[in-house]
């Protein structure tokens, strides 16, 4: 359900040499499921800013966002006023799915949906682990949150802190019942190869408008083209084609 709103900011803070945390106050009800994302407009830009949901009730959420241009850049000097959003976007992930024992996995800028899905897991009585993917020590953040939710393992490309490699490699050696993934697409066809269980992976993507209209987000499915906005950007193993 697509809603348009202002919404108050209530916290923006560094979290590390690129990365954000925003907190927005407002009517959020829109957004009903992990995995669904925002599109924010700032003035001077054509285009708005698609951004995953780290967290959310229904008076806000949070979204935790990394600088990688004039637009993100202006967000992050943002202290205070409103901004204009939509909210409800994408369909998120399917936590009905799961079984008892799913990972999560989540590399560089497509760690924060993991952050709600792992709660949403929990409350529903099953075990997540969760596998955050960095280059290196200095990129890490939002470890501490995501330690109190549930059992967090950590990699980096340089082996400068927890386990020396990609995700897959904290991948091969863990049990687990179902796969939940969220980054870049090089990692998302590494965990589909590697993976020993049905799952559902988030893309990223390109968008115009968000919302399904202008169709710049098409893909290829087994299933037929979908939007990765609107279908989207959750698909699920068996109809990805890569």
């Amino acid at each position: 359900m697509l809603k348009q709103g202002l919404f108050d900011i209530k916290e923006n803070i560094k979290l590390n040499k690129s990365m954000y945390k925003m907190v927005l106050a407002g009517d959020a009800s829109a957004i009903s499921a992990p995995g669904q994302f925002v599109n924010i407009k700032l003035d001077g830009f054509f285009l708005r800013r698609p951004i995953s949901v780290c967290d959310y009730s229904e008076n806000d959420f949070t979204i935790l966002y990394k600088v990688v241009g004039a637009g993100t850049e202006k967000m992050s000097e943002m202290k205070e006023g409103k901004l204009d959003i939509l909210t409800g976007l994408g369909n998120g992930f399917d936590t009905s799915k799961s079984g008892q024992f799913p990972v999560l996995i989540g590399g560089g800028a497509g760690v924060p949906p993991m952050y709600n899905l792992a709660k949403v897991l929990k409350d529903q009585g099953k075990t997540p682990t969760v596998i955050m993917g960095f280059n290196t020590k200095d990129e890490i953040y939002y470890l501490d949150e995501f330690n109190a939710v549930c059992d967090t393992i950590v990699t980096t490309a340089d082996g400068s802190f927890g386990t020396k490699g990609f995700v897959t490699a904290a991948l091969e050696n863990l049990n687990y019942t179902y796969t939940y993934s969220c980054g870049p697409e090089p990692m998302l066809k590494a965990i589909y190869d590697v993976s020993k269980t049905d799952g559902e992976f988030s893309f990223e993507e390109r968008m115009g408008c968000g919302f399904g209209a202008c169709m710049g987000c098409s893909c290829k499915t087994k299933y037929g083209n979908k939007r990765i906005c609107k279908e989207g950007p959750v698909l699920c193993k068996e109809e990805i084609i890569w």
